[in-house]
């Protein structure tokens, strides 16, 4: 694996994570949002990862070329899917979007989740970031070697 394969990957994880930490605060920000422009309260979302694969020719030739095997490079973000649970219903019969029972329905947004995701996030950026350094500190380390 060449330096650059190895800082594209550490890059690639930070994008994502930073993607599921943005996604996870407009969960946040949203968590008493009753009306939205589908009509009804927010939908939590959540960020889906897939491996990024480069099955491209180029890059099995170089793998045949250096006996490598491709395992691919990194992660990207896949999609935002809307999560399907139901809505909380809070009694609020002053509230304009209540029903004729004085019930509203809340997003699904749960602080404790979106807090627990946004340190993991945090947590696994922080993680990519170490690599790229001590990546970065390497290939530093290996031009002075040949001076």
């Amino acid at each position: 694996m060449s330096f650059l394969n190895a800082l594209n990957i550490s890059a690639s994880g930070m994008t994502a994570e930073r993607m599921r930490l943005d996604i996870a605060a407009e969960n946040i920000a949203n968590i008493n949002t009753t009306r939205t422009e589908n009509g009804g309260p927010y939908r939590r979302k959540m960020v889906v990862f897939e491996p990024i694969e480069d099955n491209s020719f180029a890059s099995a030739f170089r793998s045949e070329l250096s006996r490598q095997s491709n395992n691919g490079g990194g992660v990207r973000v896949a999609e935002i899917v809307e999560d399907p649970s139901d809505f909380r219903m809070v009694y609020n019969p002053e509230h304009p979007d209540a029903d004729e029972n004085g019930y509203v329905q809340m997003p699904n947004v749960d602080l404790l989740k979106e807090t627990v995701d946004s340190m993991a996030a945090s947590r696994a950026y922080d993680a990519n970031l170490t690599a790229f350094n001590t990546i970065k500190t390497m290939a530093s380390k290996a031009l002075e070697i040949g001076k």
